[in-house]
This record gives C-alpha cells, structure tokens and sequence, in this order.
C-alpha cells in the first residue's frame, strides 16, 4: 500500500506544470514565440536581427487560446490549449499552418519539443503517462510514472520521478544522458541540442550531462532551481538573489562565463540553438540575445503570460505553488479558480506591469549607455519625422488648398466645359480630352479624397487579439439545419457547401460544411480559412460566429447576412413565366444603392490589405463572395484561398486559384500573385454591377462564351458608357450619371493587364465615396436634354479626387 500511498500524496502536485512548462519558446530561424498576456493567443516574431525569418510579428490561429508552448530550438512549435485537451503544432517559419496532433480526453501538461526531427512529448497527469508523437518509432508510446519537469533535446526526452528525484530519459541518446545522473538528486531539467542540465536538490549548482559536457560541470552555484536554460551549446541561468541572467558555454575546454543583460531581472528563461530569452520582470517584455556575445535586445512582440496558469488547490495541502501565487494572477488567467505560480520565494514579483512593453530599466552605467544610445537615435529620428510632417502640412496648405493649379489623375476622366460633343474615352484618359458629364470643384474633390483617406482609416481598426471563435458541438449544427437538409442549402463555397441555420439560442447562421474533397484538402482549407476569420475584424468582412471540428466534420459558422450575394441580386434566376416572377431587387432599381455597395466592399479589401498584420491576398473576389446584410451593407466573405503578404510569387508546380472570369491575367499567366490580382477581381465586380453581366456569359444562345471585360471596356474607352449599361435599371439620373461614369473609368483602370497599371484599393475607395456623394448631391453634370449619354452641361473645373500613379499626363 505504500506507493499507491505516495502516489495520492503527490497528485496535487500534478496538476501544476513543472518549471519546465512555459509560455515562451525560442525556434530556428531565430524566432520566439510566446503567449500574450491580453488574450493567451501565441505570437511569433524573429528574435535575432537580420538572421530572423519573421521580420513582422504572426499570429498563431487566433481562435485558440493557449496555455503553454514549446519548441527546443527546431524548426516546429507546439502548443497546448487553455484546457490541456488539445496540442497543436505548427512550422516556427509558418505560424499560419497549423496541424493538431492531440485531442483530449486527458488534459496534458509539461510540453517538451526536441530539436532536429522535432518529437514532441507532454505529461498526462490524469493517466500519469509521459506521451509521445512524432516519434517515428525512437521512442515509445507512452511512459506510466509520476513524473515532473518533462524536457526534450536532438534524439532524447528526460524527465524528473517526483518520488525519488532521480531522472530518466529515453530515446536513442536518452541512455548516454541519463548515464550522468546517476546517483544524482535533482530538482528541475532543462535541455537543448545533445545535453541536459538540472539544479541540484542540495543547491550544490548545476550539473549538466550529454555529449560534449564530460562528467558534468558545477557552475555558478547560486542559480534558481526553475531558472535554468539549455541551448545547442551552452546554458543561462537566473542569480540569486536579483533574478539576473549569467550564461556560460557547454562543452568546451574552459568555462565561459558572461552576464548578457547586467541589471535587468528576469521571470524565467528559455534558449533554443544559440538564442536564449528572458521574460523582464518590470514589463513582461521579451529580450533575447545569442552566444556570440552581442547585447540582449528588445523582441517586437505584446506584453506576454509571465507563466503557466495551473488549478488553484482548496486549501494548504493541495496547494501546487510552493512559493506562493504570482500577484494578480486572476488578471491573467481565463480560467476561473486557476493561478500563476511565483517561481522564486526570496524575492517577490512585479504586482502589475504596464501594458505596452517598454525598454527594460536597467541598473548599471553598462546598460544605461546602451539604452540611451537607442533614446538618442529614437529622438532624432522622431525629430526628423515631425519636422518633414510638418512641411507636408504646409505644401498641402499652400499648393493643396489654395493653388488653383490643375491635378492630372489618370483614373478619373478630366471632365471640362464641354460643348455638348462626346469625345472618346480614350482621349479622355490618356490626353485630357473633355468628358461627357460635369464634376464639383477640383479644390472640393482633393479634399474630399483626403478626408475619405482619413475616415477610411479611422473605420479600419486592428486585426490583433479578436475574441476567440465559438467552437460548436457537430450534433448542434446539424440540429440547426435539420440534418443539413436541401431546403436548407444557400450557397457554394470554396471550402464547401453552404446552409442556413438557427440555433437554438435564436441566432440566424450560415453554416459551412467541409466535403466533396480529399480530407487533407477539407482539413488545409478549413484551417485557412479559421485562421483568416479568426484574427480579422472589421465592418465589411463577413461577421465569423464559430467553428467545429469533431471527427472528419470541419464547419465554419458566419453571421447570416438576409439579402445574400451580390450576384443574385445582379443575375437573378430566370421564371418559369411572367406571373411568378419574383420583384425587382432594389439592387437592379438604384444606382445609388449598386455603387453604395461596391464602395462597402472596397473598404473590406481595402482592409485586407492595408491594415491586415500581415496584408491578406484574398485571391477569389467576386459577386457571389460579396455577401450583404439586412440594412443592405455589404461584406467580404470566404477565405478559403486566401493568403499573407502584399506579393507571393506562386511556384510553378502551384496551380492558380480562383474563380475562371475574375482572375488576374497575370497571376494564372505568369504566376505572380499581388494585391493588385484582388484588384482586379473587383474590377471585374464593378463591371458587373454596370452591365448587369455576368464575368463569363453568352450573348446569344449558342454563342461563343465572352467575358464582361472584352464586352464592356471597348465602349467605355470609345466614350459609349450608355451601350453597355444594365437596361433593367432606370437610366440615371443626372445627378447620377457623373457618379456612373466615375465607377466606369474606375473599372477600367482596374481591369488593366499588368498589375503595377491598377489602382490601389485605398484610391478606388475614394473614388467610389466621391461616387456616392455625387448620388447624394444631386447637383452637378449629366445628361444633356436629351437625356442620352455625350451632353455635358458641367463647370468648368477638372475633377481631381485621386491620383492612382498610373500613365501621368502632361
């Protein structure tokens, strides 16, 4: 009855992660990865300068909230979600990709990662099992004990017996390192590369084990038992009692001590290849250095978890911290009734750190002239900016405002005093020939655009730390659609079919379910678009709900949107017979409304790819993915082939994506994919809500197959707007008609073979807000008379609103 005995004594320590837990890791490529305090999301940001592969911070899938994560200085990064029932996994290089590779009952706990194959290990404590996956047969299944302080290196994992102290390893080196702690009584493990190094129970310093190291080596002896990290080549620990950082090297013919941020205190450490990072003590800020000696520096990424949130114990005795509880634990920790254990208890912890990170306050003349080295460049810099900032305020006061000097802009037609004769297009465009309709003031116009500019990114907010998805049980959404019945079914999409549902909370969803498809394609289109939906938040995107994975079932859940797709509204289905043929859609019966929408989805691709962290590629904008709600506001939805990044060179083995009619010519071409590829898809969009076409449509039965560029652009360069205008909807009013012709010039502009002659989204935006205030107005050009399209009664003024820095004119 002993050990069962023993067992039970130990367990309330079982639900507290050991030191090795944590909620920092160091990966190849010089990237750290770390939970956020604001929201236990993971980022990830190059933590070495020019040798980091991520030069901008990434999230990781921002639907899930993490508790711990670790790498070992390899090339992948785990994760254990809040709860301890799911681990994922992702490429350090790639936070995007990411794969789950357990999925409860238990909930686990002492992540450990090794380098170079990367296995991955995890403590069961329900079960008291050591887990393994990406072994490849080297190590075994599963390890039944009472273990703590699970850690992995190249080809080893060890762990401590909670009972004894003593530790064991396995793996095809795990003989060799455990064979230098024999005997040996240790209180903590941390590894890296080939070696394993622990603090000793009687405080007699560290031993470390593993090839290269001999027989051990004691060095400083005042260093904290959970202070301690191991890289390829060597090992840093935090000093008692100030909690500052000491490193020395492994393995070679002397021991190199140095102190890589003298001042500066530390919540823990954590190294991977030749990179080590601490957490600062005053600010949860993130700084890390490398063993070739140069200086620690600040790590771009948000204030982060200063530890692993555990389940607080009832009373004394089940109480997991033994040095009591890190102060305002419940700030951090989304658990109810779970706490951060202080992993020093001589020394206290920083009760409240200021939200933004900041410079670390260090304590010696050393480190202070380093700081106001950065201060100084940081003043002049600063300094520089505002006075060029002032000067531009001042060119655009005086030349901007008050200069009746005349703005060329290559999208926009130049509308001038006509003489009731139409002009071509062409000339319009490229020569500064007169325009069929008026325009406002040339001063009025630049300054709506720039006042459009600043609404426009007062409305865009930031696409970091959204509240994580809802994930939903599979019984519940198939109850809401009645077993995903066909009277239910609204929709395609690129991940798969679309249904519409109510739960039973009331709420009126699109639900999306996976299928048709390969479970690989299924499972790598529905991470992409989890991830997109997760981390983006913004008016004119389609508002997420949740998500369900259970089985081989992948569902995304959205908000229902009542008016539905724009391409409905624009090619409705044709009727059986005149008497039941549905009414018009408002849609088909105002101009205003048509523009009104396109200017909705303007601003959420503008979004995308302007205000996205990184930019997002969409790669499959269309009418039938421009989504529109009861107050007819219109969203960008389904992200299924989007991607990040302002311009991704496509592979040649890498097939094109999109939809045939609204794909960029030189994308599906030439292979390079850019934001200006989304640009002229919408391009494509506009010229549909023009003509009433669809992107690819016969103008006769049995007719060649035309798309709605080659019908359309000709006569609106040749200045015969009115040839090609959706007959269904009223002929525009004058008011109007200035706005029509705008939209038009627009759409070809967009539309332009190569991409670096397309208009950014941030100028088509303005032009269409120009657009809308001209349907607002109800002043201005038109139509002659006559009512027919080439009469102009405008003033006199050239109408300015956007320079797009396509072909300049003269």
């Amino acid at each position: 009855m002993t050990t069962p005995l023993l067992l039970l004594l130990f367990l309330p320590l079982l639900a507290a992660s050991s030191a090795s837990a944590s909620t920092l890791a160091v990966a190849a490529g010089a990237t750290a990865c770390a939970v956020v305090s604001e929201n236990s999301t993971v980022f990830c940001a190059g933590a070495g300068g020019a040798n980091s592969s991520l030069s901008v911070p990434a999230g990781v899938a921002q639907f899930v909230r993490f508790t711990q994560v670790a790498s070992g200085g390899g090339a992948v990064v785990c994760g254990i979600q809040l709860g301890g029932r799911a681990l994922f996994c992702w490429p350090a290089a790639a936070p995007e990709q990411l794969r789950r590779v357990y999925n409860g009952p238990n909930p686990l706990s002492d992540l450990a990662v090794g380098g170079g194959a990367g296995h991955v290990a995890a403590y069961d404590p329900v079960a008291r099992l050591i887990r393994w996956w990406r072994g490849m047969g080297r190590f075994p299944d599963q390890v039944a004990g009472v273990f703590g302080s699970v850690v992995s290196g190249d080809d080893f994992t060890c762990a401590v017996e909670t009972i004894s102290s003593s530790v064991r390893c396995w793996g095809p080196r795990g003989g060799a390192v455990e064979a230098d702690f024999v005997n040996a009584s240790v209180s903590s493990l941390s590894a890296g590369g080939s070696r394993a190094c622990a603090v000793k129970t009687d405080g007699a310093g560290v031993i470390c084990s593993g090839s290269g190291a001999g027989e051990g080596a004691l060095v400083p002896r005042d260093v904290y038992v959970d202070g301690l990290a191991v890289g390829e080549s060597h090992a840093c620990g935090l000093r008692r009692p100030n909690r500052t950082a000491v490193c020395w090297i492994l393995g070679g013919p002397t021991t190199t001590i140095y102190w890589p941020a003298v001042g500066t205190a530390f919540e823990f450490l954590v190294a991977g290849g030749n990179l080590t990072c601490g957490l600062v003590s005053s600010n949860f800020s993130l700084m890390c250095w490398s063993t070739d000696g140069s200086v620690a520096a600040e790590v771009n990424l948000p204030p982060i978890l200063p530890g692993v949130c555990v389940a607080a114990g009832n009373n004394s005795s089940s109480n997991p911290c033994k040095c009591g509880v890190f102060p305002d634990s419940g700030r951090f920790c989304r658990v109810s009734g779970e706490v951060i254990c202080n992993r020093f208890c001589d020394t206290p912890s920083p009760s409240s750190p200021p939200p933004p990170p900041s410079p670390p306050s260090p304590a010696t003349p050393a480190s202070r002239r380093g700081v106001s080295k950065w201060w100084i460049a940081f003043a002049v810099v600063g300094a520089v900016g505002c006075f060029a900032g002032i000067c531009s305020i001042i060119y655009c006061l005086v030349f901007g405002f008050c200069s009746h000097k005349k703005i060329h802009n290559s999208v926009q037609p130049n509308l001038t005093a006509g003489n009731n004769t139409t002009t071509a297009a062409a000339a319009a465009i490229g020569s500064g020939g007169p325009s069929p309709y008026g325009s406002p003031n040339g001063s009025l116009g630049r300054l709506r655009r720039q006042l459009s500019r600043v609404m426009t990114r007062q409305r865009s907010g930031p696409s970091s730390f959204k509240d994580p998805a809802e994930e939903f049980p599979f019984s519940q959404l198939a109850a809401a659609t009645r077993d995903f019945s066909p009277e239910f079914k609204i929709g395609e999409g690129s991940f798969g079919t679309v249904y519409r549902g109510k739960l039973a909370d009331g709420r009126e969803v699109a639900i999306k379910r996976g299928g048709g498809r390969k479970f690989q394609e299924k499972e790598t289109a529905f991470r992409s678009e989890l991830a997109f939906l997760s981390r983006l938040h913004h008016k004119h995107l389609v508002g997420f709900v949740g998500y369900c994975e259970e089985n081989d079932e992948r569902l995304l859940v959205y908000e229902f949107m009542k008016n539905g797709a724009l391409y409905d509204h624009l090619h409705p289905k044709p009727s059986s017979s005149p008497a039941t043929a549905p009414p018009l859609s408002p849609v088909a019966t105002s101009w205003k409304l048509r523009i009104k929408i396109l200017l909705d989805a303007s601003r959420g691709i503008d979004y995308l790819h302007s205000y996205a962290v990184p930019p997002i590629i969409h790669r499959d904008i269309k009418s039938s993915n421009i989504l529109i709600d009861s107050s007819w506001t219109a969203r960008v939805s389904d992200f299924g082939l989007s991607l990040m990044g302002t311009a991704a060179p496509a592979p040649e083995a890498m097939k094109a994506a999109g939809t045939v009619g609204y794909m960029d010519p030189e994308y599906y071409g030439l292979h390079h994919l850019t934001v200006k590829s989304d640009v002229y898809g919408f391009g494509v969009v506009m010229l549909e809500v023009l003509t009433g076409k669809r992107a690819i449509f016969k103008e006769a039965e049995g007719g060649s197959p035309v798309s709605v560029v080659d019908y359309a652009v000709p006569s609106i360069v040749a200045g015969e707007l009115a040839k090609v205008l959706d007959g269904r909807a009223p002929e525009p009013a004058p008011h109007e008609a200035e706005a029509v012709e705008l939209v038009a010039y627009t759409a070809v502009h967009c539309v332009r073979l190569e991409g670096k002659d397309r208009p950014a989204m941030a100028d088509i935006v303005a032009n269409l807000e120009t657009a809308v205030a001209l349907c607002d107005d109800g002043g201005g050009g038109g139509a002659g008379a006559g009512g027919v399209y080439g009469n102009s009664s405008s003033s006199t003024a050239s109408l300015s609103i956007t320079s797009m820095e396509l072909s300049r004119l003269d």
